[in-house]
């Protein structure tokens, strides 16, 4: 367990909620900041809208103990921190490079009032070199900026901070870097990385520009699985048992999206055109994407005849992945407004979303969304849509068609309750095709 620090947690988003009572869990001593009243009012009565996983119970329990604090003002919560985690929004200017208007402010408020020998971490996805413009900011020889980058998956935040599988610290130097290594623990007892700050920085932009390259990589096998009949289950399992490769975003789906990988890999474009490096491969990924969730729009206005005007698309799932409420550059949202354009109508059901959205209808169950469609589209991968009746969705549809998106349902079983059932990189004629994985045996079909 790491030696009690006092640290101060600047924003109350995504990231600093979880880092803010992640570090309380660690025994550290923490004041969390943000500029909006509600808010803070909200999370010291224990309310937070984020929905993730452990992170609301873990906020209430470390309140309770006296660890974790709530304030308005940035400037109390860093007077006595020796440990001041900047996690603010970066998001994406016009030019797809991150804003960092945010980060600026806060660290020209804060630097009059930092503490003497105290540690200024950047917390959140920066471009190249935003540790040492924060520290000409600061412009005090008594106080270190260094990089931490987060490594956080939306629906398992909690756990990966507390069990991550690397901890990097950029720093210009080593001493500092490891007392920031030190507040998660032992550093010999994890995989910690201490490095320069450019290093580090551009490890979370290089990190998720693969993830997203994998994702990408595995929606075109599977467009070639269609075209050819061949199918992406079986493909994906062969390929994830190779220990060089691994299962990991082997998943085919509608395309990625969230608050990371669209903006990390414009990011990562810009980066190599400043720095005048050929970075096409990952410029050729961004527009495979959106090729790809365009193929899922096309898949619904085939399902519907080929004239989606006036048309009623049933929509189950709204938010990027399963396990959050983040609706940021959720590909479903992308899909839908395609639609939209096209002449249908839409009627959504998201476990962690209600009201009316973008002008899609968003009703209260998964039965709702499919009374009188014309189609069901499944576009987030909720396990309640991989146990729905289908039988009884049938009787509400006005067209028996499902376009999956996430490849969650049962071809069988909807084929059987009368569904024409399109996935992606499935052959629905041979809706059993997996790979049998006993160990004496061949692959074959089961």
């Amino acid at each position: 367990m790491a030696n009690p620090r006092h640290i101060a947690v600047l924003g109350s988003g995504y990231v600093g909620l979880t880092v803010a009572a992640g570090l309380a869990f660690m025994r550290h001593e923490v004041v969390c900041a943000d500029i909006a009243e509600s808010k803070v009012s909200e999370l010291s009565s224990g309310v937070v809208s984020i929905v993730e996983d452990g992170l609301t119970e873990l906020i209430r329990e470390m309140a309770a103990s006296g660890r974790l604090h709530f304030t308005c003002s940035n400037v109390e919560a860093v007077e006595n921190a020796e440990f001041v985690f900047l996690c603010l929004p970066t998001p994406r200017a016009r030019d797809g490079s991150p804003d960092l208007s945010a980060t600026v402010a806060v660290a020209q408020e804060i630097a009059p009032h930092l503490a003497s020998h105290s540690v200024v971490v950047n917390k959140s996805t920066v471009p190249l070199g935003t540790a040492h413009r924060v520290r000409d900011i600061v412009n005090r020889p008594d106080v270190e900026v260094v990089s931490n980058p987060e490594f956080l998956s939306e629906g398992s935040a909690v756990l990966d901070f507390l069990q991550p599988d690397r901890i990097v610290i950029g720093s210009d130097s080593r001493d500092t870097g490891y007392r920031v290594a030190e507040l998660y623990g032992d550093p010999d007892e994890h995989h910690c990385i201490v490095t320069d700050t450019l290093s580090a920085e551009l490890m979370k932009y290089a990190s998720n520009a693969y993830l997203a390259t994998r994702v990408t990589f595995i929606n075109t096998m599977a467009e070639l699985c269609e075209a050819v009949g061949a199918d992406i289950r079986a493909v994906a399992s062969g390929m994830g048992a190779d220990q060089r490769i691994g299962s990991a975003f082997l998943d085919p789906g509608p395309g990625w999206g969230g608050s990371c990988f669209p903006k990390d890999t414009e990011a990562l474009i810009r980066i190599g055109e400043s720095a005048g490096c050929d970075v096409s491969l990952v410029e050729t990924v961004v527009h495979a994407n959106a090729h790809h969730t365009e193929r899922i729009v096309e898949k619904v206005n085939d399902a519907v005849g080929g004239n989606l005007t006036h048309k009623v698309v049933g929509v189950w799932g709204l938010a990027f992945k399963a396990g959050t409420n983040d609706l940021r550059s959720s590909p479903a949202l992308s899909i839908l407004t395609s639609l939209q354009q096209r002449g249908a109508q839409i009627r959504a059901y998201d476990p962690t979303a209600d009201g009316v959205l973008l002008g899609i209808d968003v009703v209260e169950t998964m039965e709702e969304a499919c009374a009188g469609a014309d189609v069901l589209l499944v576009t987030t991968e909720w396990p309640e849509f991989s146990r729905a009746d289908l039988s009884s969705v049938a009787k509400l549809m006005a067209r028996r068609s499902i376009v999956d998106a996430r490849n969650i349902i049962n071809v069988e079983g909807a084929q059987r309750a009368g569904f024409d059932y399109v996935g992606v990189g499935i052959d629905a004629r041979s809706p059993g095709a997996v790979v049998d994985s006993r160990s004496d045996s061949s692959p074959g079909y089961l």
